[in-house]
């Protein structure tokens, strides 16, 4: 069995039902909808789904709002995986009992993120190499010919993306766990209020199991990228990705030296290429 866990903050009711309409599978025992708005409009909707939950909470985070659902699901000893999944997230309903599948043939797999699409049918590149801070920070200041070289590796632009892979980076829109390796590994980092402990916590994962990258099934996520778009938003992720850097290291961080090194060759990088 399966829980879900969706974090919400002033979200639009249309966007969170579509979401939940993609919530049908029998797999599924228990989805949390946590509230971080402190509003309770949604809790009506989630009234009309018989296995929604509605936590009200204050905005304390996504990771933490998220953790709220862990907790709950750690204690369920039916259950065995659990998705941290986005708001703004949609698929085929079938697609969790393939990934389950899968998950109970592979079971030194700890996590999945699936192929995911923007909803003009693009890719939409959520796995990447582990960040240095010309990855995250450098390039959103510097010109766009640096900063298209960046994104190239980092983004892994040069792949396209339809192998499976072990790789230590997940988006955090859609982060398929098993919850034996959650209860080891632990929970999200509450030190990080929203941004970049999805990279954390995938990083932990994969120190002590397999984080796959699984393309035979795909996801659509409508990202509205708003640190790029607001500047309150931007500060919230510059802030976390100085305590991303200050926890895994800023210029020294060997297991991120050694661990892309075995991406990029695994993945046959050749280099930027115009």
């Amino acid at each position: 069995m399966i829980t879900v866990s969706i974090v919400t903050y002033k979200t639009d009711v249309e966007e969170l039902k579509q979401c939940l309409n993609s919530l049908t599978s029998p797999i599924i025992k228990t989805i949390y909808v946590v509230d971080n708005s402190e509003q309770t409009y949604l809790a009506e909707l989630c009234r009309q789904y018989s296995r929604v939950v509605y936590i009200g909470s204050s905005n304390v985070g996504y990771g933490s709002g998220h953790n709220k659902a862990l907790r709950l699901a750690l204690d369920d000893k039916d259950v065995t995986y659990h998705l941290v999944l986005n708001s703004d997230v949609y698929f085929e309903p079938a697609i969790l009992d393939k990934i389950a599948e899968y998950m109970d043939q592979n079971t030194d797999v700890a996590q999945l993120q699936p192929y995911v699409l923007y909803p003009d049918g693009s890719l939409q590149e959520t796995v990447r190499l582990l960040p240095t801070p010309a990855d995250l920070i450098a390039r959103r200041f510097l010109p766009s010919f640096l900063k298209k070289r960046l994104n190239y590796r980092y983004t892994l632009l040069f792949w396209d993306h339809k192998k499976p892979i072990n790789i230590p980076n997940h988006q955090g829109s859609f982060m398929f766990f098993r919850l034996s390796a959650v209860e080891k590994v632990g929970l999200f980092d509450e030190n990080f209020f929203l941004y970049s402990e999805d990279i954390d916590m995938t990083r932990r994962m994969h120190q002590s199991y397999r984080t796959m990258y699984w393309p035979e099934v795909s996801i659509v996520h409508a990202h509205r990228a708003a640190s790029y778009k607001n500047n309150k938003m931007l500060l919230i992720h510059m802030w976390n990705l100085v305590k991303y850097f200050n926890k895994w290291g800023w210029f020294f961080d060997s297991e991120r030296k050694k661990l892309n090194k075995q991406i990029l060759e695994e993945l046959n990088y050749k280099g930027y290429q115009e």
